[in-house]
């Protein structure tokens, strides 16, 4: 147990510098410590996170769900990495996404499960500047209580894309390279670069001081740290042992993603070979996924944002994966027609890709936040547009929910909700729970009450 602080931090405060404005970690200091002259402490409540990670083109379902429900179920090998986070998980089976069925639309799968994936809502066909989807349940919440953070929303992509013109079957490329909408006519378009999703998150808020700000670092080798220096010792004068180590595991954190995001900016992306997708061929993807994570972890960490989402790939992408030794596309193998050896690759990219979020809860989890850690007070929910690639299945979808809730989640567990129920169902409950009321997300009936402990 901590010392009680002997004074109260804003929990808003920034420490500023040339351009720059780094948010705090939540410390303890930023609770009032004394309610009326006594010593009792005044209860502390933390901020609920809510993020949507997208992974494209369904999954080995085989090696997805778990044999049994409830507490005790084998984690399946595409879901084994994530063994070390089990109490904080919620694996959900079960769930459909209706709209992203054809509905007399024809082709056109993989832009309609990534189009209508966070909408409930089924896309207009169109490869010109009509677009139409819904507005997703990320920015319904960012419309309600977006204005409690700096960033009302955050966006994040491993994928360029493309923006206009036709990807799917004569859906425009807007659908499948954009999981966030703002209107139903508005996508929000993802940060795919890294340096400016961090610039995003430390800059001033005045465009062009933050720019000149970025450009001084580069030309001196600088690093935002250094121009708030001054800030952070005269703060660090006032805190107690606990917030003042806190503070610095914080800036440590902050000085390594920076160092690693300027290494990685030193190598330029090699040209694909001929007859090659550009957008499929970035070779350090891992490095563009894990720096990307990260943000999004120092984002939560300091309270900027409490809502975000990430598109892992755009859904039907060919990406390859020789980093696991396999160079043949992602795409081409999510059409199987039900071939082993193509199955179990399909298998290994989705288990490569839980790896990955494996490490991001690692992350989240060793960010300490009262008596808990930062992932005991998300809700992440993980998971794809399609199951079985292979038919484009829009039913009993590949779907997980990790973190606490702020301990609102029965997590734990592998649950079984009954057959078609709508993948929104699940939004309004997340909705719910982070402060968000709704009556209705695009298709949902209900709330996915055996989720959550109180919704």
């Amino acid at each position: 147990m901590s010392t009680l602080p002997s004074f109260q931090v804003p929990r808003r405060t920034f420490l500023r510098g040339l351009g720059t404005a780094v948010a705090l970690p939540m410390l303890d200091s930023m609770f009032p410590a004394r309610v009326f002259g006594a010593a009792a402490a005044a209860p502390k409540v933390y901020p609920k996170r809510m993020a949507w990670v997208y992974v494209p083109n369904g999954a080995n379902m085989a090696d997805w769900t778990p044999a049994t429900t409830g507490a005790s179920y084998e984690m399946p090998m595409i879901l084994k990495p994530l063994e070390a986070h089990r109490e904080k998980l919620t694996v959900i089976s079960g769930l459909q996404n209706a709209m992203g069925e054809a509905l007399g639309d024809g082709g056109g799968g993989h832009a309609r499960a990534a189009a209508s994936f966070l909408t409930g809502v089924h896309p207009r066909k169109t490869a010109g500047a009509d677009i139409k989807a819904g507005v997703s349940v990320d920015q319904i919440a960012a419309g309600q209580i977006g204005d409690q953070t700096r960033l009302p929303s955050l966006e994040l992509s491993c994928d360029a894309g493309q923006r206009a013109g036709s990807c799917d079957s004569g859906y425009s490329c807007v659908y499948q390279f954009n999981m966030s909408w703002k209107t139903e006519t508005q996508p929000m378009n993802p940060e795919v670069n890294p340096r400016s999703a961090f610039e995003r998150l430390f800059g001033s808020g005045d465009p062009a001081a933050t720019l000149e700000a970025s450009v001084r670092r580069s030309l001196y080798r600088k690093s935002v740290l250094d121009y708030v220096l001054d800030d952070a010792h005269r703060l660090e004068k006032r805190l107690d042992v606990a917030d003042r180590r806190k503070l610095d595991e914080y800036l440590t954190a902050v000085r390594d993603l920076e160092t690693r995001i300027a290494r990685a900016a030193q190598f330029p992306t090699p040209k694909p070979p001929a007859g090659a997708e550009a957008p499929e061929m970035v070779e350090n993807f891992e490095q563009q996924m894990q720096l990307m994570y990260d943000v999004l972890a120092l984002a939560f960490q300091t309270d900027s944002t409490r809502i975000a989402t990430f598109v892992i790939s755009h859904d039907g992408s060919n990406r390859p994966y020789p980093v696991i030794g396999i160079r043949e596309g992602h795409h081409d193998l999510s059409h199987h027609r039900n071939d082993a050896e193509k199955k179990n690759k399909l298998a290994q990219i989705n288990r490569y890709h839980t790896t990955q979020f494996a490490r991001f809860l690692d992350r989240l989890k060793a960010i300490k936040e009262g008596d808990g850690t930062v992932l005991d007070n998300c809700m992440i929910q993980y998971g794809s547009g399609l199951s079985n690639p292979n038919a484009h299945s829009v039913e009993d979808l590949p779907i997980l929910l990790a973190g606490g809730g702020g301990g609102a989640v029965k997590s734990g567990q592998h649950v079984q909700v009954e057959r078609l129920t709508p993948l929104s169902n699940l939004y309004r409950s997340v909705l719910d729970v982070g402060g968000v009321k709704t009556e209705k997300i695009g298709d949902s009936s209900g709330k996915l009450d055996q989720v959550f402990a109180k919704a």
